[in-house]
């Protein structure tokens, strides 16, 4: 016993519109995908690549902060650096004129001149113990004075860290305290009492000039060979903070690259696959205007 079914005229127009709307929908995905340049442009187009690409992104924005920790930190570092570099020139200048100020020719004019350069360069390292990056000072650890040093050359900072996440779990000291670089307050050899000395004995304000500047002379020795080994730190942080932020920019590269792997298109393969479903619409077309001929109510006229 077969089974007839009945076929009319309106399934064979509903079945011809449904196959043009499939295709219509074909041919607008694809035009969307090469409007966007993505594969995916809501979650329902692929929930696997949807996931990827929301997790490359998060690496990708949470990478880029540890590349500008790194900048920031590469700035503060060569400033630094740069103040240390002019503090070392001013105390080679400081001792080449104590130096000077120990033989036994001079005159006291001569001597007073000596002395007043010497302070000039002290005011000079004061200023250099004052610098600032974004209006605070790079010796005074985290404080909210304006100055790291007062004009006495007293430390008026709080001996605060100031780090810079560099890398997950990787964090670098970005700043160097002004006791570590021109000593403690009261110590022999404080940069700016050491000075202070020097001139005073210059000046012939002390018991024993010669023995004074002797005592000097050695006291500066230890300030230089103090601010030279903080130089060779701030150094080292230095490149090990470029290298990390090298490596944020590779990892950079290398999550973007993912990501347009995730969501965005194959652009000669798109164009194709456009031009395949446009000449099959085309086809579709011709092949209903074929199948739908005229029906019975034209030949009931």
């Amino acid at each position: 016993m077969s089974t007839a079914f009945r076929i009319t005229q309106r399934t064979v127009s509903n079945t011809m519109l449904a196959g043009l709307q499939a295709n219509m929908g074909r041919m607008q995905k694809l035009q969307e995908q090469l409007s966007s340049g993505k594969e995916v442009s809501r979650p329902s187009d692929s929930p696997v690549k949807t996931v990827e690409a929301m997790q490359f992104r998060s690496g990708i924005r949470r990478t880029e902060q540890y590349a500008r920790n790194a900048d920031d930190g590469l700035a503060v570092l060569g400033t630094t650096d740069a103040a240390l570099t002019d503090s070392l020139n001013m105390t080679g200048r400081v001792r080449e004129l104590t130096i000077q100020g120990l033989n036994d020719t001079l005159n006291p004019q001569a001597r007073e001149a000596i002395a007043a350069e010497i302070d000039t360069l002290r005011e000079g390292l004061l200023g250099m113990a004052n610098t600032r990056y974004l209006d605070r000072p790079i010796f005074g650890g985290n404080t909210n004075s304006a100055d790291a040093y007062d004009k006495a050359g007293t430390f008026l900072g709080d001996g605060g860290k100031v780090t810079r996440t560099v890398a997950p779990g990787v964090k670098v000291e970005a700043n160097v305290n002004g006791p570590d670089v021109f000593g403690k307050d009261g110590e022999d050899s404080h940069l700016f009492t050491v000075l202070k000395k020097i001139s005073d004995a210059l000046r012939g304000q002390t018991p024993d000039m010669h023995a004074d500047l002797s005592t000097g002379l050695k006291n500066l020795d230890v300030a230089v060979d103090r601010v030279i080994t903080t130089l060779g730190q701030v150094g080292a942080r230095f490149n090990r903070v470029e290298t990390m932020r090298n490596a944020a920019e590779d990892q950079l590269l290398t999550l973007t690259n993912s990501l347009s792997e995730a969501e965005d298109i194959d652009l000669p393969k798109t164009i194709v696959e456009l031009q395949m479903q446009e000449v099959a619409y085309k086809a579709a077309l011709g092949a209903t205007a074929r199948v739908v001929q005229p029906s019975l109510l034209d030949f009931l006229r």
